[in-house]
């Protein structure tokens, strides 16, 4: 019992450290409860191991259909460059769950860093929706639209 306690307070510091201070690399929220264990995908994301969270994510698309597990796989994605299947995956993260804060706000931020500001904005909007008194997603969507217009004049 001792030990299961242990091991449920070691699992509550390892996510609570995780959360960014400056939400640039904010990773998602955790939905739902029959979610598979991501907290080592979500080490390495902190730590910018994109190509270890990968690798981690590859066998648990195999054994977990969950959105939390495609959008990880496809932030991981665009922070490796590979923008057409993030996109993919970020879609089907959205069609598991279509009210998926952080597929909405990493789908937007991708769309930003393809110059797709409008479709980019639409996420915006959905967001307001789901957040209609704010929330992390929302914030850093905003954020990078303003830094990507800010770019631009």
């Amino acid at each position: 019992m001792r030990m299961r306690i242990l091991g449920i307070v070691l699992s509550t510091i390892a996510v609570t450290a995780m959360v960014p201070t400056d939400g640039a690399y904010a990773v998602d929220i955790i939905t739902s409860t029959d979610a598979p264990d991501l907290t080592q995908v979500r080490a390495k994301i902190k730590a910018k191991d994109f190509a270890g969270a990968l690798e981690d994510l590859q066998p648990l698309l195999q054994s977990h259909q969950h959105a939390d597990v495609y959008n990880l796989m496809g932030f991981s994605l665009r922070k490796t460059g590979d923008y057409k299947q993030a996109y993919t995956f970020y879609r089907k993260a959205l069609d598991f769950d279509p009210e998926h804060k952080g597929a909405l706000e990493y789908l937007g931020e991708l769309y930003v860093e393809t110059g797709q500001i409008e479709k980019a904005k639409e996420n915006v909007v959905l967001l307001r929706k789901l957040c209609p008194k704010g929330c992390e997603e929302l914030e850093d969507l905003e954020a990078a639209i303003t830094h990507a217009s800010h770019k631009t004049n």
